[in-house]
């Protein structure tokens, strides 16, 4: 067993926190505020290879293994949580459906533009208004008139969607509730009768966009059919996966810079004449927080080695983004505890990332999917 990283993903993980501490994190407090995408940032992603992590060289990404995805997303995380949900739900939701189930003129099509951040953004499209955890309930029709896909019906809380060129949509191929009943089409946005709704008014993670959408007779080729027909349930639920290792490095960024921030404060704030870094209560919040962010990044780094190792992975991903998350909210709450009143502030950093981090234990299967599908591995 090695616990450590090799050379080359050290190297990685420097030069992406050396980018984030100076190209993202400065503007996380600003742009959280006016609710705008740090565009130059995800701008230089592209020429960095963050944007085509999970897009194999010949296609002009990046080709990083799993760890080195994680890695990323984590760095990200810790300087702003709405720019790395962009960037995790960009390569983990809209390009890695592409490069595992899409053809060569679909991968020629696609992935090029979406690593080069020259282009926007790309999107996955699963959620509906009554269909969340249970994509069976799914009402979103694609039907096939010719050579034409016809899709109707509504999302709800889609990602990057009007950030982004294509938006991967899950629709009922047959009218039947079966396991063979949905389908994965390519979608781009330019696509008449294709609806992305304002911005939702959100908690937190106001860096990244979130919208409804309503397909209104929006017609695309049947060339854009996403792998095999039918196959659509299949195919998302391998897609949410390796999201699930996303959203767990996701937790630990922000829950590594909300505890950097409570060390900085309980250094410096001082009551009764000394640091509350003192304090035996300080010291226990800030002794629970190393060890629960330790963990949570040996779950997350270990479900990306078994991804990328081409072994099993769905139970040690759900238990990564169950624990991590709920990790994180422990540990940015205490971060606020540790500032007192300062951390209720918006002046203090460890408000928004309170706000941001709410969405992790929600996102990608709620805390409860996560510990449904654990269970049903360890019932087995």
């Amino acid at each position: 067993m090695d616990f450590q990283l090799n050379e080359e993903q050290r190297m990685w993980k420097q030069a992406i926190h050396d980018f984030v501490a100076r190209e993202v994190r400065p503007r996380a407090a600003e742009l959280a505020e006016s609710g705008e995408l740090n565009w130059p940032a995800i701008r230089k992603m592209g020429e960095m290879g963050i944007l085509g992590m999970v897009i194999p060289e010949e296609y002009g990404g990046s080709g990083m293994d799993a760890v080195s995805i994680a890695i990323a997303i984590e760095e990200l995380g810790w300087g702003d949580g709405g720019t790395a949900l962009n960037i995790a739900a960009h390569v983990g939701l809209g390009c890695a459906p592409i490069v595992m189930f899409g053809n060569e003129e679909q991968k020629q099509a696609y992935l090029p533009r979406a690593a080069s951040g020259e282009s926007k953004l790309a999107a996955l499209a699963l959620t509906e208004p009554g269909a969340g955890s249970d994509l069976q309930g799914i009402t979103t029709r694609a039907e096939l008139e010719g050579d034409v896909w016809v899709i109707n019906g509504a999302k709800a809380w889609i990602t990057n969607a009007s950030d982004a060129d294509y938006i991967i949509t899950l629709a009922r191929t047959s009218p039947e509730r079966s396991s063979r009943s949905l389908s994965m089409i390519i979608v781009p946005t330019d696509t008449p009768g294709l609806h992305v709704h304002p911005p939702e008014k959100k908690m937190g993670l106001n860096s990244s966009h979130t919208h409804a959408i309503t397909y209104e007779n929006v017609r695309v080729p049947r060339a854009n059919l996403l792998g095999e027909q039918g196959r659509g349930l299949h195919q998302t639920l391998q897609t949410l996966d390796g999201g699930r290792i996303s959203i767990a490095a996701l937790s630990v960024g922000i829950a590594q810079a909300a505890f950097e921030e409570a060390i900085r404060y309980a250094k410096e704030r001082q009551t009764f004449g000394r640091p509350i870094a003192e304090n035996q209560a300080i010291q226990w919040m800030l002794a629970d927080a190393a060890t629960e962010i330790h963990a949570a990044r040996l779950m997350t780094y270990h479900a990306a080695w078994l991804k990328e190792q081409g072994k099993p992975f769905t139970h040690e991903a759900a238990m990564a983004k169950l624990f991590a998350s709920e990790m994180a909210e422990r540990a940015t709450r205490n971060a606020i505890q540790i500032h007192g009143s300062y951390g209720y502030s918006r002046e203090y950093p460890v408000e928004r990332m309170y706000r941001d981090v709410r969405l992790m234990t929600i996102g990608e299967g709620t805390s409860e999917v996560q510990r449904m599908v654990i269970a049903r591995k360890v019932l087995r």
